[in-house]
């Protein structure tokens, strides 16, 4: 009974991030929901009180996302709850700080810049859905599954031992070390209309994916994979394709 808990939990987890992923596309994109980044006009709210707002907002969702991540944390965290349901619960929470963010969010609307030249319109629109798809692809390209909880609650369900996620270098891993970070940036940057509040997302992510891929994840990474990660960081930039890497 408790595998099949774990079970239907890692699969409704998953349904809810899944879910909150296709938002996350509409609400940065101001398409197909409901309330966007730039729905709403807030002339009532003050300048100040969105920044703080919306920086809090983000905070509790880059907070949550890295200690939860941190292998130290994993180790005290599966002492409380069954290590195949570990991720599915990171997985649950990382899609609550977005559902909060989404529901919290105050729109700055003041423009930064507007384009109207058509070519640059669709290459912008065109680059934005290119970010997403790499997002999308590069997750599928180490083992999409794993990475979200799915693959542990079946494997857990199946009475079998938990795998572990194996160094992979294809397809955009050979290009950059982490084509999901860079696919986010082109997809929060890429917009043929850039607000304030746009603008104050899409630099507030970008320098929390830097400092947090630079000083966490890549640390993390060293630690699990050892040489081999420390030759691929020689031979492969970060996260902008700038050829071969020197750290």
């Amino acid at each position: 009974m408790k595998k099949l808990l774990i079970l239907i939990f890692g699969i409704c987890s998953y349904f809810i991030f899944l879910i909150t992923f296709l938002y996350a596309i509409g609400f940065v994109g101001n398409i197909y929901v409901s309330k966007s980044i730039d729905s709403i006009d807030s002339a009532d709210v003050s300048m100040s009180t969105a920044i703080i707002t919306n920086l809090i907002l983000l905070s509790i969702f880059a907070l949550q996302h890295s200690i939860m991540a941190r292998p130290n944390f994993k180790v005290w965290w599966t002492k409380i709850f069954d290590p195949a349901v570990e991720r599915s619960i990171y997985v649950l929470l990382s899609s609550a700080a977005l559902i909060l963010m989404y529901w919290q969010w105050i729109p700055m609307n003041g423009t930064v810049w507007s384009l109207q030249n058509y070519a640059a319109i669709f290459i912008l629109n065109a680059l934005f859905w290119a970010g997403w798809g790499i997002v999308l692809i590069s997750t599928f390209l180490i083992n999409h599954f794993h990475l979200f909880g799915l693959l542990q609650v079946f494997e857990n369900f199946k009475n079998k031992s938990l795998s572990y996620p194996e160094f992979k270098e294809n397809l955009f891993y050979k290009i950059v070390r982490h084509p999901i970070m860079l696919g986010f940036i082109i997809a929060f940057w890429a917009t043929p209309v850039m607000t304030q509040g746009h603008l104050l997302f899409a630099v507030v992510t970008t320098i929390y994916i830097l400092v947090a891929v630079k000083y966490l994840e890549e640390r993390d990474l060293l630690k699990m994979h050892g040489e081999v990660y420390e030759s691929y960081k020689r031979r492969t930039s970060m996260i902008i394709p700038l050829g071969r890497s020197k750290k």
